[in-house]
C-alpha cells in the first residue's frame, strides 16, 4: 500500500532527543499543494529518515510505520490525497511506555516537545491546515490527557473525527490498537465520518 503514497517527515534533534515536527503522507502523482486531510496522534513511533539525518531543516523521504499504513488505507477508501500527520509529542520512540514516562518527567517540561504548547504557535500556524477534516487519535492512556486537552483547546475544532472513548472528553482511540479486527473498525468508521464531510456529487 505504501507504494501508492510519497512520505516525508521533518526530522530534527533537540537535548539529545530525536524528534519529528511532522509527517506528510500524499498520493504519487497528486497535484496537490497543502494536505487535505490532519491528522493528530500521539508521538512519532518508528518510521525514519530514509537520508540518515536525523537533524535536518528540510524534510526528507521517510520510512512509514504500521500506524501510518492505517491512515494510507483511510485515504484509500476516500478522495483524500495528501494528509499531514501532527503529534501531541515530537518525541520519538516505538515504546510508549516511554513517551509516558517522558511526558511525566522533568526533562519534558525544559524540551519544548509539543507543537500544541503555547511557545509554539507559529509552528502550529504554519503547519495546521484549516477548512480540512482533522482526525484525532493519539490513544486513551490517562498519561495524555493534559496534553490532549492542551491539543484540543488549542484547535478548537468543532466535529473531529475520530473513536472518542465512552464517558471520556480527551481520549481518542488510537489508529492501531492491538486487535486486528479492531483495526479495521477504526479505518471503517473514520473513513465514515470523513465521507460525510465531504460534499455531494448529487445535482451536478
Amino acid at each position: 500500500m505504501s507504494g501508492n503514497f510519497e512520505v516525508t517527515g521533518l526530522f530534527y534533534e533537540e537535548c539529545g532527543y530525536k524528534m519529528r515536527k511532522y509527517l506528510d503522507i500524499q498520493r504519487k502523482g497528486s497535484a496537490k499543494s497543502e494536505p487535505d486531510l490532519m491528522v493528530v496522534m500521539m508521538n512519532p513511533g518508528s518510521s525514519f529518515p530514509l537520508d540518515g539525518n536525523e537533524n535536518n531543516t528540510v524534510p526528507s523521504r521517510a520510512e512509514p510505520d504500521n500506524t501510518q499504513q492505517q491512515i494510507m488505507r483511510v485515504m484509500d477508501a476516500t478522495s483524500i490525497e495528501y494528509a499531514r500527520i501532527l503529534n501531541l509529542s515530537d518525541l520519538r520512540t516505538p515504546d510508549s511506555s516511554q513517551l509516558y514516562k517522558f511526558v511525566g518527567s522533568k526533562e519534558s517540561s525544559e524540551v519544548d516537545h509539543s507543537i500544541f504548547s503555547p511557545t509554539r504557535k507559529a509552528d502550529l500556524a504554519r503547519l495546521f491546515v484549516k477548512n480540512s477534516p482533522v482526525v484525532f487519535g493519539w490513544g486513551v492512556n490517562p498519561a495524555l490527557i493534559p496534553l490532549a486537552k492542551q491539543a484540543i483547546e488549542s484547535l478548537n475544532i468543532d466535529r473531529p473525527i475520530g473513536m472518542l472513548k465512552p464517558k471520556t472528553e480527551y481520549s481518542y482511540y488510537h489508529p492501531l490498537p492491538r486487535i486486528y479486527a479492531k483495526q479495521l473498525e477504526w479505518v471503517k468508521h473514520v473513513t465514515s465520518q470523513i465521507t460525510r464531510t465531504q460534499p455531494s456529487c448529487a445535482g451536478v
